[in-house]
């Protein structure tokens, strides 16, 4: 800044007398080597005066590195905020931004004496209920962390799954296949039922609070009346572990992930047996997330990220993997705009799903009959220096010379 300074003083000299100028001007001109290097240090300070560059926007938050495995992760209903739980019973809550370097930890909790098996945050954002191996259920505040409710020995078996079904109602599933529904108004338990002979993985209710379907590892989806406190009954067995239940098509559908790799498909009020069944090449489908009532996005055991299509079933790419690693969940942004992963690798990821709605199934089916796997649908589906990603690009370069091919019956799956 010496220097700067140096050069500002014959300026303001010049400004008061302006036969000093002339006189420069002419020595100058008749220097050229003094002018070349009074114009390095004119550039130099112009470029000591720029503004240093922004932060860095990204189409994606960073991925969140944690210490240890997370078991679940669930996002806040309006703004952007998500809260994880993992193996050794800690909870995290995280801010998260596409401005790199912009991801905080705002709290970490740990309460949980075991492993935490799943969160929820409320539809109103301020509360927070964790279940863990521990047995325990808890009730958090979400902007601070803290511990608001503790129901010890809240079940016989660890906690394995948990569902907010209104602002006081909560449905939480053992390890031993017994489900329960609680009011936390009065911290007592007002359904206590067990109708499954192994765990039960996930839960889901009706648009009208109603019906209560449970997924379990016997291989049978239960069904549950809310409003009546009843159980109703369970589905046939199927092939493998029932991992995860998720509605569709506006209610009208009832989708279940297993072990096997195959998508079990129910009609509404006919849950007694299956409709129609899909097999994907995949080790599992593990979580199920809904999209749009036709396209929903699953997790599985070999890391990989899919979006599918719903009748026609159709698996219309990939959205992204954690490689080599058992994906444990998946949500969905308030907005829409991100699908949320986190796995054995110890990182929450976020990948970019806003064109997602858009897509068809005519165009997956067509890219399908030329190069015979799953498209990349996001440019983080595969790395940047996958072999794969190159064979994506020479393939969409060659769609127009080959229109002319059919497109592949509606009985086609990954």
């Amino acid at each position: 800044m010496a220097a700067s300074a140096e050069h500002v003083g014959p300026e303001t000299e010049e400004t008061d007398h302006p036969e000093s100028v002339q006189i420069e001007d002419i020595e100058t001109n008749n220097s050229p080597g003094t002018s070349e290097i009074e114009s390095e240090r004119l550039e130099q300070d112009e470029e000591e005066e720029e503004e240093p560059p922004g932060p860095k926007i990204r189409e994606t938050p960073q991925d969140i590195q944690l210490e240890a495995i997370a078991n679940t992760v669930a996002l806040h209903p309006s703004r952007d905020i998500l809260v994880c739980g993992d193996v050794d019973g800690d909870v995290y809550a995280f801010s998260y931004s596409c401005t790199e370097g912009e991801n905080r930890e705002l709290w970490s909790s740990g309460h949980h004496l075991k492993s935490c098996r799943q969160v929820r945050i409320s539809a109103d954002g301020l509360k927070l209920y964790s279940v863990s191996r521990d047995k325990a259920v808890h009730l958090l505040d979400v902007e601070r962390g803290q511990l608001v409710t503790r129901i010890r020995g809240a079940h016989g078996a660890p906690i394995n799954s948990l569902l907010l079904v209104d602002e006081n109602i909560l449905a939480t599933g053992d390890d031993g296949g017994t489900l329960k529904v609680w009011d936390m108004r009065k911290g007592t338990a007002i359904m206590d039922m067990k109708n499954h002979e192994d765990y039960i993985s996930d839960i889901t209710v009706d648009q009208n609070k109603k019906m209560l379907l449970t997924a379990s590892g016997d291989g049978t989806m239960g069904v549950f009346n809310l409003k009546r406190r009843r159980f109703e009954l369970v589905s046939e067995y199927q092939s493998g572990d029932l991992t995860s239940v998720a509605l569709m098509k506006r209610g009208k559908k009832v989708v279940c992930g297993s072990s096997e790799g195959t998508i079990y498909i129910f009609n509404w009020n006919g849950f007694g047996a299956t409709s129609d069944r899909f097999a994907l090449k995949a080790e599992s489908v593990d979580c199920i997330a809904p999209i749009t009532e036709s396209i929903m996005c699953t997790a599985s055991m070999d890391g990989y990220i899919r979006a599918i299509n719903l009748l026609p079933n159709r698996v219309i790419g990939c959205i992204g993997q954690h490689v080599g690693e058992p994906v444990e969940e998946i949500t969905k942004s308030w907005d829409s705009r991100f699908l949320v992963s986190c796995a054995h690798d110890q990182l929450i990821k976020f990948w970019d799903i806003s064109g997602l709605p858009k897509l068809t199934v005519n165009e997956y089916r067509k890219r399908k009959k030329k190069h015979g796997r799953m498209k990349s649908l996001t440019k983080k589906a595969f790395g940047e220096n996958d072999f794969f990603s190159g064979l994506v690009e020479e393939t969409e370069k060659k769609e127009e010379e080959e229109q002319e091919e059919d497109e592949d019956s509606d009985s086609g799956s990954d």
